[in-house]
C-alpha cells in the first residue's frame, strides 16, 4: 500500500508544569528532510526526534514544531535570596550617593528578574512527556499519509484503466487503419490514372505495416501497467519506482506517436500521454 508525503498532525498534552503541543507538517521531497523547531529547554530531544523520524518515514520534507506553555497558576513562589541580597547591596550603594533618597520598596526588589522564582519543573520528566507526545503526533501523521495514499492509489488505478482501454482500442484499430491506408493508395493511383504493379503495391503495404507495427509498444504498455498495479499493492516506499515506471510509459507513448500514420493512432498517443502525465503529477506526492 502506498503512502502520500503530504499530511498534517497536531497533538496536545497537559502536564503538571504546562501544556506541550506538537505540530507536524509534511510535503513531498526527494529525500527525508526534517526541520525541527524546539524551545531552548527541549534541545536535548533533537537526536531522539530525528531518530524516530528516520525509523518511521523514508521521504518527505517535514516541519516539526514544539510549543510549551508553562503553567504558573498555583505554583509556590520562592525568593532567590542571593539575588535579592545583591540587589539590596547595590541599592544601598546608590542610596549613599543620593541626597534625601526615597526608602527602598520591597515590592520593587521582587519585580527584578531572577528574584522571585516559581517551583522549577523536572526537565527529564518534561522531555519524556514531550517525546511521548511527539511519537503520538508522528503516528497520526503516518495515518494521514496512509489515508491519502489510498486516495492516490484510486486515482492512479483509474488512469491505468484508461491506458488499458486506449491500448486495447488501438490494437483493434491497427488492421482497419492499414486497410484504410491501402485504399487511399489505390484511390490516389486511380486519380492519377496510373497503373500500379500489384506486386509493388504489396511490397509498399508490407513496408508500411513494418514501419507502423506498434504491437511491441502496446505489449510494453500493458506490461508497465501490470507492474504499476503490483507496486501500488506492495508494502514500503514506492515513489521512486513509480516515477521510473512513469518514464517508461511515457517513452512507449512517444514511440507510438512517432509511428502514427492515421489520425486515430495520433489521437490515441495523445490520450496516452495525457493520462501518463496526470499519473506522473500524482506520483510526485508518493513516499
Amino acid at each position: 500500500m502506498i503512502h502520500s508525503m503530504t499530511a498534517f498532525a497536531r497533538t496536545e498534552q497537559v502536564t503538571a508544569h504546562g501544556t506541550l503541543s506538537w505540530e507536524l507538517r509534511s510535503v513531498n521531497h526527494r529525500y527525508l528532510e526534517p526541520h525541527l523547531r524546539l524551545p531552548e529547554a527541549f534541545r536535548d530531544l533533537e537526536g531522539a526526534v530525528r531518530e524516530a523520524l528516520r525509523q518511521g518515514l523514508s521521504r518527505g520534507k517535514l516541519e516539526c514544531t514544539l510549543r510549551f506553555t508553562e503553567e504558573s497558576t498555583g505554583k509556590p513562589l520562592q525568593v532567590n535570596r542571593e539575588r535579592a541580597s545583591q540587589l539590596v547591596a547595590a541599592a544601598e550603594i546608590v542610596v549613599g550617593l543620593i541626597k534625601q533618597p526615597a526608602p527602598l520598596n520591597p515590592l520593587e526588589v521582587l519585580g527584578w528578574p531572577g528574584v522571585l522564582v516559581a517551583d522549577s519543573a523536572d526537565p527529564q520528566a518534561l522531555n519524556k512527556a514531550a517525546l511521548g507526545s511527539f511519537k503520538q503526533a508522528l503516528d497520526e501523521l503516518k495515518q494521514g499519509r496512509a489515508r491519502e495514499g489510498i486516495e492516490l492509489a484510486k486515482l492512479l488505478n483509474d488512469r491505468l484503466d484508461g491506458i488499458t482501454d486506449e491500448v486495447n482500442a488501438l490494437r483493434e484499430l491497427v488492421p482497419q487503419m492499414l486497410s484504410a491506408q491501402r485504399q487511399k493508395i489505390l484511390e490516389r493511383c486511380k486519380e492519377m490514372q496510373a497503373e500500379l504493379d500489384p506486386q509493388r503495391l504489396e511490397q509498399e503495404m508490407v513496408l508500411l505495416a513494418q514501419k507502423s507495427d506498434v504491437a511491441e509498444e502496446l505489449d510494453r504498455l500493458n506490461t508497465h501497467v501490470t507492474e504499476v498495479r503490483r507496486v501500488l499493492k506492495t508494502p514500503g516506499a514506492a515513489g521512486r519506482r513509480l516515477d521510473f515506471l512513469m518514464q517508461e510509459l511515457n517513452r512507449e507513448a512517444n514511440t507510438l506517436g512517432s509511428k502514427a500514420f492515421d489520425a486515430r493512432s495520433t489521437q490515441a498517443a495523445v490520450n496516452l500521454k495525457v493520462l501518463i502525465e496526470q499519473m506522473r503529477e500524482q506520483v510526485q506526492n508518493i513516499e
